[in-house]
């Protein structure tokens, strides 16, 4: 067997997953987070004596006695067949992040939209100075030894309270200041106000922007229309192309959604980094409206589109083009810690969202709905019960995801679409599950390629 390995960490399974890319064949220790390259018989043996999950290939006494001695020679380093070592969930006291959203209004009606265009399912409505700032107060005395805190400036567009973020990032800046504490900032926007007086705030305070691109033109115009119903890309393309160029070597994604209108997706992320763009997202839409939503039926062609992703991908990596795309970023040499793997993003236990009228909620897409609200700033505590309940929501109580090879990289998946599609936060959502488990074969590959050109 041709080892190829990429040592992660030593933590949790005895498990391995075998698949192949094109022609190229993998074996995946989840256990060690090794990544092995190895020819088709090897790969076909392996699957079918230790994940059982294919019939035995006819093979000679001497070939598999050469793969069992390459398999226990792994097993003796650590890098295959690990034994899964036990860790708990962050279960923290201390709050690391808030979502703030600023804007329950927006200046496009974007059909998919997850928070009714901007309004939540309520009155559209901007948060109060007085009441971002009491969010500041309260994610700063709640923070506990945390040194370095978060806000994400969210809506809604936040732009359309362009006045109200400066304020709130500058009382942050004092507040930090006097306290020891760090204030990293992040906005999201679909840019269709983003003027030269917004691009040079950004560059100076945003540790990391958003902006909101579908990808080509009559992909864009097609969902994200403006309020008298024409398509946005014209006013907005041009701005998210002068951000960038001015960006310099700061933090930015452009972020496109996906859905089962343009399942050929591959050709967005394309247009997008043909843009001059070099960090870009290209998330699955979630929705239940029916012409829009991802289905069951849909995944076949989708899986393959993620395989042309990659070859498009890498053909542009090896031209000397290669741009950072979000989900084929897979770290198998260190990166976040398995007790942040097992624990997934924190809403709700570190994380939290406010919407304008102070209302705090586990994040944003639990915005709106009573039986999650957690507490209000001005009153300077949270639901205990709520808290608890997600602060020990993790990898072990997701029953479903104790098999998935894929567990300690998606994390169980986002709560929010387990509730939302599967009425628990820890069911997770079958459809992004599959959708996940390609990509991260892609980005094994993407890796296991990159790393053989280097």
């Amino acid at each position: 067997m041709r080892s190829r390995y990429f040592l992660l960490l030593k933590f949790r399974y005895k498990m391995i997953h075998t698949f192949n890319y094109k022609d190229k064949y993998y074996i995946y220790d989840s256990g060690s987070g090794s990544l092995h390259e190895c020819d088709k018989l090897t790969c076909e043996y392996v699957k079918a004596k230790y994940e059982k999950s294919c019939q035995m290939p006819v093979i000679s006494k001497e070939k598999a006695e050469e793969i069992e001695k390459d398999l226990n020679g792994l097993k003796e380093q650590g890098l295959l067949f690990k034994e899964e070592v036990n860790v708990s969930p962050i279960k923290s006291s201390n709050i690391k992040a808030l979502c703030l959203h600023i804007c329950h209004d927006c200046n496009l009606r974007c059909r998919y939209c997850f928070a009714d265009e901007g309004a939540y399912h309520s009155e559209r409505e901007f948060m109060s100075e007085q009441t971002a700032k009491k969010a500041i107060d309260f994610l700063i005395a709640n923070s506990g030894n945390r040194n370095v805190l978060e806000v994400d400036f969210f809506g809604g567009e936040p732009l359309m309270c362009l006045q109200t973020i400066k304020n709130v990032v500058a009382y942050a800046r004092g507040k930090a200041e006097k306290s020891g504490k760090k204030f990293l900032f992040t906005t999201t926007t679909n840019a269709l106000l983003l003027d030269d007086d917004a691009i040079d705030f950004f560059n100076r305070e945003m540790e990391n922007v958003v902006l909101s691109l579908d990808g080509r033109k009559e992909v864009h115009d097609a969902i994200r229309k403006t309020k008298n119903g024409k398509g946005s890309f014209d006013a907005v393309i041009g701005n998210i192309k002068k951000f960038v160029k001015s960006r310099g070597d700061k933090s930015y994604y452009v972020r496109g959604t996906f859905t089962a209108k343009n399942t050929d997706f591959s050709n967005d992320v394309i247009f997008l980094a043909e843009s001059g763009f070099d960090s870009i997202s290209m998330e699955p839409v979630v929705t239940d409206i029916d012409d829009l939503a991802i289905k069951e039926s849909h995944l076949p062609e989708i899986c393959n589109e993620y395989e042309n992703l990659c070859e498009k991908y890498l053909e542009k990596y090896e031209n000397g083009k290669g741009f950072n795309f979000f989900h084929f970023n897979i770290d198998l040499d260190g990166g976040v810690c398995l007790q942040k793997k097992v624990s997934a993003c924190g809403a709700g236990n570190e994380y939290f969202s406010v919407v304008p009228n102070g209302d705090i909620y586990p994040c944003h897409q639990f915005a709106g709905d009573k039986d999650f609200l957690m507490g209000n700033v001005y009153e300077g505590k949270l639901n205990d019960g709520i808290r608890n309940n997600f602060a020990s929501a993790s990898l072990f109580t997701r029953e479903d995801c104790g098999d998935c090879f894929a567990k300690f990289i998606c994390s169980g998946g986002c709560a929010a679409n387990n509730y939302h599609f599967e009425g628990d936060i820890n069911k997770p959502y079958k459809i992004t599950c599959e959708m996940m488990k390609k990509r991260i074969e892609c980005g094994m590959h993407v890796l296991a390629r990159k790393k053989e050109l280097k």
